[in-house]
């Protein structure tokens, strides 16, 4: 059964691969973002929303690209109303996968020698964001007593990410899942936080200088590269999870590339299987 679902923050990463990956399952996909022809967000990335829906068209999906800033209410309410009108009301799967935080993350020094308004900056869009679209988008699931949510996260325990500011963005991403759980559980529909490994993400291949031809070369500069993923690996756990017809067993939860890929016998593009938990767990973090 061909399913619809809107994944917002479908411009790069995480978010276009799980886009492609449903698109590849024949998925009507919303691909979401700031970024558009002629029209680049402040990260001033290249990538843009119209090349996530070629893509997902390629892959045998159906794709409709909407510009759309979820920090803004009136913009996602409009989106939301869009897919209710167009599809007759039917949208079976949320992902929330906006970011945008990069360059308003500070690696170094404490939390109090950071910018406080680049990391206030940084909650509206990974957190505010999130909230706003789920609970626009979440009465359109109610209403048919299935689907899924699904909160794109980084890493799966308790574990201080570095950052304060990034740390309380992806930390937030899981509370909202459990949260969003609880809630929805007797609407039956689902929702769950995914993280993915140390992801080859197109800013993550422009940080190490390579390609994902010749990416094992950045692995001089950091050993734990030899371990990464590709977006779509992520991308087709995602897929999967909202193929499954007994999702709901994993209500709440955190789950990671990793144990999805064991789950469903999912494989990475270049047929590998990266386990960055079990490499993490190797390493002591």
């Amino acid at each position: 059964m061909s399913i619809v679902a809107l994944v917002a923050g479908a411009t790069r990463g995480t978010g276009r691969a799980i886009a492609q990956e449903l698109g590849a399952r024949g998925a009507t996909v919303y691909c979401t973002g700031r970024s558009t022809r002629g029209n680049p967000s402040e990260m001033r990335r290249p990538e843009v929303i119209e090349e996530t829906a070629e893509l997902v068209d390629a892959a045998g999906g159906r794709a409709i690209a909407v510009r759309v800033d979820h920090t803004e209410r009136e913009e996602v309410a409009g989106l939301v109303d869009r897919i209710g009108a167009e599809q007759d009301g039917v949208l079976d799967v949320l992902v929330n996968d906006i970011w945008g935080g990069e360059h308003l993350t500070n690696w170094g020094g404490r939390f109090w020698e950071h910018s406080l308004e680049d990391g206030l900056h940084m909650q509206r869009l990974a957190v505010w964001s999130h909230v706003i679209t789920a609970w626009h988008a979440a009465p359109l699931l109610v209403a048919r007593r299935r689907g899924l949510i699904v909160e794109i996260t980084d890493g799966d325990s308790p574990r201080y990410r570095g950052s304060l500011f990034y740390d309380l963005a992806k930390a937030s991403a899981i509370r909202l899942a459990l949260g969003m759980a609880a809630d929805l559980k007797p609407h039956r529909v689902t929702a769950v936080a995914v993280t993915p490994g140390f992801l080859r993400s197109e800013a993550m291949l422009d940080h190490f200088g390579v390609t994902e031809e010749n990416w094992r070369n950045a692995i001089a500069k950091d050993e734990h590269f030899a371990y990464s993923e590709t977006p779509r690996f992520v991308g087709r756990c995602v897929a999967a999870l909202a193929h499954d017809d007994d999702v709901a067993r994993f209500a709440g939860r955190t789950l990671t590339s990793w144990g999805l890929a064991r789950e469903y016998g999912i494989e990475d593009v270049d047929g590998t299987r990266p386990d960055w938990g079990a490499h993490a767990a190797e390493i002591g973090l």
